[in-house]
């Protein structure tokens, strides 16, 4: 279960540092200010790029943390720039690697009961990770790459799968 799920969201969340980073020079280039990125949001009932980023990094984290029979670590949600989006992704990408293999080897077998929304939800392991986990994680990441291109920040599929 471990390889399955790290190795997965390490990429996907090394794929989005990556895109940051183009975004972040982007606005550079073009004299965009950073704001606007951080703040755009796809359509009004949307969240914010900002809020896209850290929601992909909480969804690996704490997907993560549960899948290894742990609490989850809470992260802030603080960040307001490009660099602090990069740190944020590189603690998740830290934490995430700190589960050892064997806190996973009876995964397949656990419940995990998680908050979602104002209920909680229990689901077995497999359940819990395939249709929500994953999901809920690759929404929040596609969106916010979706923000980047529909701002003409140049990345194609190749930059999200982390090619």
């Amino acid at each position: 279960m471990h390889a399955m799920i790290i190795p997965t969201f390490d990429r996907t969340l090394g794929a989005l540092s990556n895109i940051l980073t183009k975004a972040e020079a982007h606005c550079t280039a073009k004299n965009v200010k950073p704001e606007a990125i951080m703040t755009f949001r796809m359509f009004p009932d949307m969240l914010p790029f900002t809020k896209q980023v850290q929601l992909a990094c909480d969804f690996a984290a704490r997907a993560s943390a549960r899948l290894a029979g742990e609490a989850p670590k809470p992260f802030a949600d603080t960040e307001t720039t490009f660099p602090e989006l990069q740190a944020r992704i590189a603690a998740a990408r830290a934490y995430i690697a700190s589960f050892p293999a064997a806190a996973f080897d009876d995964t397949a077998a656990r419940s995990i009961t998680f908050p979602a929304g104002p209920q909680e939800m229990t689901m077995s392991a497999p359940d819990f990770l395939m249709q929500y986990a994953l999901p809920q994680f690759h929404f929040h990441a596609a969106t916010a790459y979706n923000i980047l291109r529909h701002n003409g920040v140049e990345i194609g599929k190749r930059d999200y799968m982390g090619a």
